[in-house]
Order: C-alpha cells, then sequence, then structure tokens
C-alpha cells in the first residue's frame, strides 16, 4: 500500500510540475489550440517521458548515496573495507565491465544495491548489516548479483522501459482529456478545465497501470541477476545467500532504489504486481532448476 500511496502522490506533484510548466513556456496550449495535433503530441510526450526518465539515471547514483548515506571507498582503511574492493574488482573484470564504485551505508538492515549512468559508470553498495550478517561467501555472491545488474545494463534497460511507458502514458492522459473536454462538455474554443482534471486522473490511473508492466521487467532482471551472480560467486553460494536473506527479512530500500536491490518486499495477490522482486523462494527454485554448468 506504501508503494502505491507514494507513486501516486509522486506521480501527481510531475503532472502538477510539468502542467503548469508546459502552460507557462506556452508549449501544452499549443498542442491544442487548432484541434489535437497526434504527431506533435507524440513528439512532446517522448521528449518529456525518457527526457525524465534519463534524467532520473543520469543522477542515479548521487541520488543513491544521498538517500542512504553511501560512503564511497576510495582508500580502503580496514580488511573488510580492501575485501569488498577486491572482490568486486575481480567480479567486475570477471563480467568485463570497469570497476564500479564501491560504498558502504550504516544501516542495520540486510541490503546492497548498484546503480549507475551506464556498464562502466556504475556504484556497487552494501550495507553494514549485510557484511555483518553473512559470510563472506554468502557476501561474495550478493556483490556477484549487483555486479551481474551492471554487466546485463540493467540500470539502462529499467530507464528505456520507464520512458516508453512515461511517453504513453502521456500521450494516452492527453489523448483522454480532449475527448472528454470536447465531446462530453462541448468545449468549443481551445481546452477547458475539464481537460486538465481529466488529464491528470488519466495520468494517474494509466501511470499505476504501466508500472505493473515496469515491476514485471524489474522481477524477470532478478532472475538474470541471479543467474550471473551464480556464474560469478558459484551457484550453492548464490543460493546460500537467498536463503540467508529469505531468514533475515531484509527492510525495503527508498523506492527509487527498490528495483535494484539484492532483496524487495513480499507480497501476494494485487500487491505481487508491484514487487520489484520475485519471492526469494521462487529465486531459489530457478536456480536449483538451472542447468549444473555453474561453477558450485
Amino acid at each position: 500500500m506504501k508503494r502505491i500511496v507514494l507513486f501516486l502522490a509522486t506521480n501527481l506533484a510531475i503532472v502538477f510540475v510539468l502542467s503548469i510548466t508546459m502552460r507557462l513556456l506556452g508549449v501544452e496550449p499549443y498542442l491544442n489550440e487548432n484541434g489535437l495535433n497526434l504527431g506533435s503530441l507524440l513528439i512532446f510526450a517522448a521528449v518529456m517521458g525518457f527526457g525524465g526518465s534519463f534524467i532520473s539515471l543520469a543522477i542515479s547514483k548521487w541520488m543513491a548515496k544521498k538517500s542512504v548515506g553511501a560512503q564511497v571507498i576510495t582508500d580502503p582503511s580496514t580488511p573488510g573495507e580492501l575485501w569488498l574492493m577486491q572482490t568486486v574488482a575481480r567480479q567486475a573484470q570477471a563480467a568485463g565491465v570497469k570497476m564500479p564504485e564501491v560504498a558502504i551505508y550504516d544501516s542495520p538492515e540486510v541490503n546492497a544495491f548498484a546503480t549507475g549512468m551506464s556498464k562502466n559508470n556504475s556504484l556497487v553498495a552494501v550495507s553494514t548489516g549485510l557484511l555483518n550478517n553473512m559470510t563472506k561467501e554468502e557476501a561474495e555472491a550478493v556483490l556477484a548479483h549487483e555486479v551481474s545488474h551492471i554487466a546485463n545494463g540493467d540500470m539502462v534497460t529499467m530507464a528505456l522501459i520507464q520512458g516508453v511507458v512515461n511517453t504513453f502514458v502521456m500521450f494516452l492522459s492527453r489523448v483522454i482529456g480532449y475527448l472528454v473536454d470536447k465531446v462530453v462538455f462541448k468545449t468549443e474554443r481551445g481546452t477547458g478545465p475539464a481537460f486538465y482534471v481529466t488529464m491528470i486522473i488519466a495520468e494517474l490511473v494509466l501511470g499505476l497501470l504501466a508500472s505493473i508492466i515496469v515491476m514485471w521487467f524489474s522481477r524477470q532482471r532478478e532472475f538474470r541477476a541471479d543467474a550471473g551472480g551464480a556464474s560469478l560467486a558459484g551457484r550453492r553460494n548464490m543460493i546460500d545467500a537467498l536463503k540467508r536473506l529469505g531468514n533475515l527479512h531484509p527492510a525495503p530500500l527508498p523506492e527509487k532504489l527498490a528495483a535494484f536491490g539484492i532483496a524487495g518486499g513480499g507480497g501476494g495477490g494485487l500487491k505481487r504486481l508491484f514487487m520489484t522482486h520475485p519471492p526469494i523462494e521462487e529465486r531459489i527454485a530457478a536456480l536449483e532448476a538451472a542447468n549444473t554448468g555453474v561453477r558450485q
């Protein structure tokens, strides 16, 4: 429920800011001045949809560090920090990506995440709770999972998917608003209040439905990252790490980072549609059913 409330609140704020901005710039009224120009509207929606998505991607490392207070390791000062750096460096080399920034954030909860603009401009962060509650083999598997997210280009993929759904949500919500304004409220010149009210409501509803698509893709990425983690750190270690996570019940990351963490919240029924991660038992079952060609 919290995720849905935050989603609705965030999108309402975005719709409000974008609508005011476009009106001040004279862009949105121009799209409706002589009837709805679908071509111009689609271009407008694509620019705004992909623009917002890639701006978020561009500042993702900065946002991640600020939101959890992650401290990047530049000069390892403890054996644990040295091990962390060496492990990520070895896995990044094996995965064929540039060494990511490595950070630790102070939290008793067990979690880790990866983010960044590209495969070669990324960040891997782990909580102190993870380092304190997992064996080195389990922690290595978690790191391998995050490095696999980077190697798979998951951050860019999610930004592209989000850009596509943003585009169609913005496009369709304005078409619906225009039709309601003209057909139902019979506005003859320009657009009336009904256009903006309907557009906002439609954008919220369509955005909620579109998030189901984004979350489905997010869950599929987790299976791929688990398989990649098994390849880099050993299938048994990856399974053991997931089992440990299941027993520890890790708390969720902030909303913007949830899709890139090692673990997500559980749920069933409608709540499952909005989960960023599949249930841990399903992830373990997928690894156990996989080919035994990965290192044990």
